[in-house]
């Protein structure tokens, strides 16, 4: 694991900032004095490591930069790293199979903080049929899955609609996280709309949005067209950084039809792997 070099107090100074929060905001916030803040962000003073955590809480500074910040003031990292695949993680990992498996036979899906697969129910096999095999290689990138038009992008009825639900919430993930690997993810996907994308035949780009409630993906399939609408799951209070930026992505049918057909296909034990 590597950590920035830069100053303690640089680092506070950006955090506040991208929380678009002035110095005494963060005073009133932590409890402390805007004089405080100023100092610990100019170097005058040097935060003790319960400050650091204080004023990360505050800044709901993410688990892996929280660690970051510990090392640039001197001090050890707070927050443990493992595999999913680490004894330590047994119960976490078998939680997350248990939330996949009762989730059938609607789609559900893990995911990392860069939206890299992590595992999948056996649901999901339905909508990735027909996506070409190089993008189901891992590791396999959800949302450029979703997008491509190799991968679910030929098949999504509302394309256009979709694509910009997805980069606007990449875009809010950004602004939370100021991670590199997602804003370079955010570009990749905003030049591939930029070189096409039309939606699919049999439906029109700009769908209604359930009354702005949720933005639905219409798929085409070869079950007929499915049409779904998502929640994000993550774990509460994780102190474990593989924990913190895990999220389970749970498919549910917007429509009648939908979950009337995902039902059938499941109790007539029909194919739905990919």
């Amino acid at each position: 694991m590597t950590f920035p070099s830069r100053p303690v107090g640089e680092l506070l100074r950006t955090w506040r900032q991208r929380r678009s929060l002035s110095q005494l905001d963060l005073a009133c916030r932590a409890d402390v004095s805007a004089r405080h803040v100023s100092f610990l962000e100019t170097g005058r003073s040097k935060p003790s490591r319960e400050m650091l955590l204080h004023l990360a809480e505050e800044l709901d500074i993410p688990l892996r930069e929280r660690n970051a910040l510990l090392v640039a003031g001197g001090f050890a990292p707070v927050y443990s790293e493992e595999s999913l695949d680490a004894p330590a993680l047994r119960a976490a990992r078998e939680a997350v199979e248990l939330v996949l498996t009762g989730h059938e036979p609607y789609p559900a899906l893990a995911v990392d903080r860069h939206w890299t697969l992590i595992t999948a129910n056996r649901a999901v096999g339905m909508l990735l049929a027909e996506v070409s095999p190089e993008l189901l290689q891992p590791p396999v990138n959800v949302l450029r899955l979703s997008l491509h038009p190799d991968g679910l992008g030929r098949k999504i009825i509302n394309l256009e609609q979709w694509r910009a639900h997805v980069l606007a919430r990449l875009q809010r993930q950004i602004d939370v996280s100021a991670d590199e690997t997602l804003a370079a993810l955010h570009k990749e996907l905003r030049g591939d709309a930029a070189h096409g994308g039309a939606a699919p035949s049999g439906g029109s780009s700009r769908e209604q949005d359930f009354a702005g409630v949720v933005v639905p993906m219409r798929l085409k399939t070869r079950y007929g067209v499915l049409s779904f609408f998502s929640t994000t799951t993550v774990f509460g209070t994780p102190l474990d950084i593989t924990l913190s930026e895990l999220a389970i992505e749970s498919f549910f049918p917007a429509d009648r039809p939908t979950a009337e057909l995902l039902r059938r296909v499941a109790e007539n034990g029909a194919r739905t792997d990919a």
